[in-house]
């Protein structure tokens, strides 16, 4: 904070200055967690180096995540390094790279996680799993990797190599006389589907995850419900990277999506991905190429910094430096006041970002925000904009926290990093907040924030439950309020009346339980009603909940008890016994529906569904089995999602609904 960005004429700077800046950066990166730069920068400034200075020491300099590690982890060396991937920014560099062999190269989307190892013994038992650190030398992780669902602690321990595998690899065992052994390389990562349910109290999935994965008692790394995709494989003679990637499968190691691409084709299919990159369920900042074919990987070998046959070729504008303006306060229906930052208008991922997240007040303070700080912006996945970090101070006035609510006027208190308003029960934001939540949960389309505020002015809506008692009529007399938008409306509301429980659940908007716990907690309890009498002990004790959401959850449900009661004398829950062994032609699949239906109601399709022992879903998952377009049409942005997961191989199915009930029938 308060340090000073490099020249924008990095042409002036000195050797010693590049050679300072390049390792000042590397080490707030990866060391502190805490960059100040975009990742484009500091590649310009390594660009500028390696020109001047081509030899410098700096340039192969491997930074260590190990120097932040907590006590009790023990170190692990390597005899194969851990290596950082080249970078480049512009398609006339990618093919400048690709000349240097022969061949197609395999793409993927770079995962930005944490690389680690996973060592499996002749056995086929998970032994050893470790951290990259400065690449020979990392930090054992194994209890926490166990901890993750993707990582399968034993494998088959002499799996039969893919077709046509019979090249000897260029790298050996990972230890002498690990006969059999074999050594896995991937990236532990947040989805960010999960991240989002952290997102007001984090920076970003990256740095969550990376702390998630060393914590000191290993189940609490479980409770973040972290990922992994595996990409490399050493141990084993292999041809091809195509021949890794079916090993891994093999295996039962989730894959990085990938695809073999002609060099010719490697611009289409950076510009594919590109497009693409908004359906991801995991952030990624630019595109792994490799050489698919391991002898030109072995003849091209590599440097102490990186491997000559890969490169990452960077997305741009993902992060960009700009000034504070202003910060506007936004109430959520949890009472939380946060702050966003009004900045000078930076152009972020192809489009103009002037608001960005804070998350908390505590943020704000540990920046030092003022009028006129220059700040850089960062936006990755698809998550909104925040504010990665305060580059320098400004000489603006330093941001003040209002004390009185800036929705309802009552006074404001700051407890931990939040700031609350006191008035609970009536504060207009936290009211519209919650509406806002339910109606989205609920998946009741057409309900913008504005139209919730005009039916909370006008008395229409109060509470959730309202909104079952709504009819067009009430609706027409609302500015900008036409026949047939009321009848829309109504008819969206009405075909909600069936639901799943976790679902409702989730809706109710009590703190602390998003998708997962209210899933867990059905799954469970198997009732709404029995979920009700469950005690905090109950619920505490089931794996990956804890203490503070069995506490929330017990109040909270006693606290809408009510509203609970007003709602299911509309709603009708779906699912709520789980059973053990769903049987039937669509047994342990998931079906989901999208546009309008001709045949059924999309309740009724729903129930025929569950009959046939499906599970009708509302989101495009990588485990929908059939998404089914209604013959009325309107696939929208379900179609569009489902089609991006079969280009990434995912075995779902798009049908149209004939297709579908004559497959159900057949």
């Amino acid at each position: 904070m308060g340090q000073k960005p490099p020249p924008k004429d990095r042409e002036s700077m000195t050797v010693a200055a590049l050679e300072d800046e390049i390792h000042r950066h590397n080490r707030l990166y990866f060391e502190d967690n805490a960059p100040v730069i975009s990742d484009e920068d500091f590649d310009r400034l390594v660009r500028r180096l390696r020109k001047i200075k081509p030899d410098s020491p700096i340039l192969h300099e491997i930074p260590s995540d190990t120097k932040t590690s907590i006590k009790g982890f023990k170190k692990i060396r390597r005899e194969v390094p851990m290596l950082s991937l080249d970078k480049c920014y512009s398609e006339k560099e990618l093919y400048q790279w690709a000349e240097k062999f022969e061949g197609d190269v395999m793409g993927s989307p770079k995962i930005d996680g944490s690389a680690v190892e996973l060592r499996y013994d002749e056995k086929g038992h998970l032994s050893l799993a470790a951290t990259r650190g400065e690449g020979i030398e990392g930090e054992e992780i194994t209890e926490n990797v166990k901890r993750i669902a993707d990582i399968p602690q034993k494998i088959p321990p002499h799996p039969p190599l893919p077709k046509g595998g019979q090249f000897p690899c260029s790298y050996p065992p990972f230890s002498k006389g690990g006969e059999g052994g074999l050594e896995i390389r991937g990236e532990i990562y947040m989805r960010l589907s999960v991240f989002r349910t952290f997102d007001q109290d984090f920076a970003n999935p990256r740095n969550l995850a990376a702390g998630a994965l060393k914590q000191k008692d290993p189940d609490m790394t479980k409770k973040y419900h972290l990922s992994f995709f595996g990409y490399d494989v050493l141990g084993v003679d292999l041809q091809t990277e195509g021949d890794k990637k079916a090993l891994l499968e093999r295996l039962g190691i989730p894959t990085v999506p990938m695809e073999v691409v002609q060099k010719k084709e490697m611009q289409k299919f950076y510009e594919k991905l590109l497009t693409q990159r908004e359906t991801y369920d995991f952030e990624t900042d630019g595109i792994v190429f490799k050489a698919f074919e391991i002898k030109e990987q072995g003849r091209l070998g590599m440097t102490a910094h990186h491997p000559r046959y890969a490169i990452a070729y960077k997305f741009q504008g993902d992060s960009g430096t700009t000034r504070v303006k202003d910060v506007e306060w936004s109430v959520s229906r949890t009472q939380v006041i946060t702050p966003v930052c009004i900045v000078e208008p930076v152009r972020l991922s192809g489009a103009s970002v002037s608001r960005a997240s804070l998350h908390n007040v505590g943020l704000m303070r540990q920046h030092g925000l003022r009028i006129g700080s220059q700040v850089m912006m960062v936006r990755r996945g698809g998550v909104i904009p925040y504010l990665e970090s305060v580059i320098e101070e400004g000489r603006g006035a330093p941001m003040t926290l209002p004390e009185k609510c800036p929705s309802c006027g009552a006074p404001t208190e700051v407890r931990d990093d939040f700031l609350y308003c006191t008035n609970k029960e009536n504060c207009f934001g936290t009211r519209i907040g919650v509406l806002e939540h339910f109606v989205k949960a609920m998946e009741i389309d057409g309900f913008g924030r504005k139209l919730l505020e005009r039916l909370y002015e006008t008395g229409l809506v109060k509470d959730p439950a309202d909104f079952y008692r709504l009819k067009s009529e009430d609706l027409l007399d609302l500015e900008r309020m036409g026949e047939t938008l009321a009848t829309k409306l109504i008819g969206n509301i009405r075909a909600r009346r069936r639901l799943p429980a976790d679902q409702f659940l989730r809706a109710l908007g009590i703190r602390e339980l998003a998708q997962h716990a209210s899933r867990l907690l059905i799954q469970h309890f198997h009732t709404l009603d029995r979920l009700m009498e469950a005690t905090e002990g109950e619920i505490a004790a089931l794996h990956s909940l804890g203490e503070v959401i069995a506490r929330e959850v017990v109040s909270g449900l006693r606290a809408k008890k009510g509203l609970i009661a007003r709602l299911r004398r509309s709603i009708t829950l779906i699912g709520q016994q789980v059973s053990q062994e769903k049987k039937g032609p669509l047994a342990g699949l998931k079906v989901c529906f999208t546009g309008t239906l001709g045949a059924l109601s999309r309740p009724a399709a729903q129930k025929k569904v569950e009959e046939a022992g499906g599970e009708a879903v509302n989101t495009i998952t990588q485990d929908l089995a059939y998404l089914v377009i209604g013959k009325q049409g309107g696939g929208g942005s379900k179609l569009s999602k489902a089609q991006a997961l079969q280009k990434k191989g995912a075995s779902l199915q798009i049908l149209d609904e004939d297709r579908f009930w004559g497959l159900l029938k057949g």
